[in-house]
């Protein structure tokens, strides 16, 4: 039965992307040892749930520390709140538009539907999908 706990254990925390359940490895290898050494079944399963709980509550917060990944800032995050100038005249009944910013040509939409003439400033406030939304800056 433990061995069949600890494959099972083993084989859905290969086949996730995070920490899921190892910890549920480690307790059946406790329970494991207990059956080995002839412990009633009552104790086997206290070992597991135990040793699980155990290896969950004290090394969780440090995989969760160590795997923390520095997020990169996309295309997209660079460009919000920047200032970029109208390439195309902005207009959402066309449905047209085009902005300059960071050396790249981004397809925008106005904001509050106000159409924009080319050489305008305007900053971006969103995105939607790969539409920048700007509004004219004053």
């Amino acid at each position: 039965m433990w061995i069949a706990a600890i494959i099972i254990f083993g084989v859905a925390e290969a086949a996730t992307a995070g920490l899921t359940s190892i910890w549920f490895v480690l307790g059946g290898v406790a329970g494991l040892i207990a059956a080995v050494c002839s412990a009633p079944i009552w104790l086997q399963v206290a070992l597991f749930f135990a040793v699980s709980i155990a290896a969950l509550a004290f090394t969780r917060p440090l995989v969760v520390k160590l795997m923390k990944k520095d997020i990169k800032p996309t295309n997209a995050d660079r460009v919000l709140g920047a200032v970029g100038r109208v390439t195309e005249r902005i207009d959402n009944a066309l449905p047209s538009g085009a902005v300059y910013i960071d050396g790249k040509t981004w397809t925008a939409r106005s904001a509050d539907g106000e159409v924009i003439e080319p050489d305008a400033a305007v900053r971006i406030l969103r995105m939607e999908g790969v539409k920048l939304i700007v509004q004219k800056e004053q």
